[in-house]
C-alpha cells in the first residue's frame, strides 16, 4: 500500500498492534490497582505500566515514522489528526465528570437523598486548602504558562527557545506529581475510610495519573524538537502534547474550587 502511487491526501493507516497492546495494559493497571487497594504487592500494576510505557513508545515511534519518512501527514491527515485530538479531549471531559458527579451526589444534599448533610463528613479532617494544594496549583498553572511560551517559540521557528520552555514544562509536571504523592502520605485519611476519601483520591489521582501521561507526551516532543521535526507551519504533535496540558490545568483548577477549596469550606483546622 506505501508503496503504490497515492492519488488523494489521505492515510491509509497499516494495521498496527499497539491499540490492542494498550487495552491490555489498561486493563492490567485496572486489575492491578484493585489489588493494591487490597493491600496486595502491586505488581500486576507495575507490570501494567510497563506495558503501557511500551505501547507509549512503538505507537509514537510509529506515528513518527509516518509523519518524518514516509510524510503521510498532509494538510488533510493533520486537520483530522487536531479533530481526533479534540474528540479524545471531549471523552476525557465526560470521564472527569462522572467523578464529579459522584463527589456532588455525596455532598449536595438537593442533589441526592443520600447526600451528607455536613460536609466534608464526621471524623473527616481534609488537606489545608491554602497549604500543599494552593502550591500545587500554582505549580500547574505556571507549566501552562511555560507550554504556551514553547508553543509561540515553536511557530516562531525558535528550536533552541522552545526545548528550554518545554523541558521546564516537563519539569514542573514532575514537581507536581512528587507534591501530589507527598500529599498522599501526610492525608490524615485514607481509602477507605468512606465517600469523601473514596471519590477525593480518584478524582485526583485519576487527574495525576493525566499528568503522568501529558508528562510523557511532551517529553516525546522534546526529543523530537531536538531531532528538529517541527516547524513554525507543522507540530501538530505539539499542539496534540499542549492541548492535552493545558486540559490537566483545567480538570486541577476544578478539581481545586470544588474538591479543595469548597469541599473543606468553612471546616476549622486545628
Amino acid at each position: 500500500m506505501a508503496s503504490e502511487t497515492k492519488s488523494h491526501p489521505y492515510h491509509m493507516v497499516e494495521p498496527s498492534p499497539w491499540p490492542a497492546v494498550g487495552t491490555v495494559a489498561a486493563l492490567t493497571m485496572a486489575i492491578g490497582g484493585i489489588w493494591y487497594m487490597k493491600d496486595e504487592v502491586p505488581w500486576l500494576f507495575l507490570a501494567g505500566l510497563v506495558l503501557l510505557l511500551i505501547t507509549f513508545w512503538g505507537w509514537w515511534r510509529d506515528v513518527v515514522r509516518e509523519a518524518e519518512v514516509e510524510k503521510q501527514h498532509t494538510k488533510v491527515v493533520r486537520h483530522g489528526l487536531r479533530m481526533g485530538m479534540v474528540l479524545f479531549i471531549a471523552s476525557e471531559v465526560m470521564f472527569f465528570f462522572g467523578f464529579f458527579w459522584a463527589y456532588f451526589d455525596a455532598s449536595v444534599p438537593f442533589l441526592s437523598k443520600t447526600a451528607h448533610e455536613v460536609w466534608p463528613p464526621e471524623g473527616i479532617e481534609p488537606l489545608n486548602t491554602w497549604g500543599l494544594p494552593f502550591i500545587n496549583t500554582m505549580i500547574l498553572l505556571t507549566s501552562g504558562l511555560t507550554v504556551t511560551v514553547a508553543h509561540h517559540a515553536i511557530r516562531n521557528d525558535e528550536r533552541n527557545k522552545t526545548f528550554f520552555w518545554l523541558l521546564l514544562t516537563i519539569v514542573l509536571g514532575v514537581i507536581f506529581l512528587g507534591t501530589q504523592a507527598y500529599e498522599y502520605g501526610v492525608a490524615a485519611f485514607a481509602f477507605t475510610d468512606g465517600i469523601y476519601p473514596s471519590t477525593f483520591f480518584l478524582a485526583t489521582g485519576f487527574h495525576g495519573f493525566h499528568v503522568f501521561v501529558g508528562a510523557c507526551f511532551l517529553a516525546v516532543c522534546l526529543f523530537r524538537v531536538k531531532a528538529g521535526h517541527f516547524t513554525g507551519q507543522h507540530h501538530v504533535g505539539f499542539e496534540a502534547a499542549a492541548w492535552y496540558w493545558h486540559f490537566v490545568d483545567v480538570v486541577w483548577l476544578f478539581l481545586f474550587t470544588f474538591v479543595y477549596w469548597w469541599g473543606s469550606h468553612g471546616y476549622q483546622w486545628s
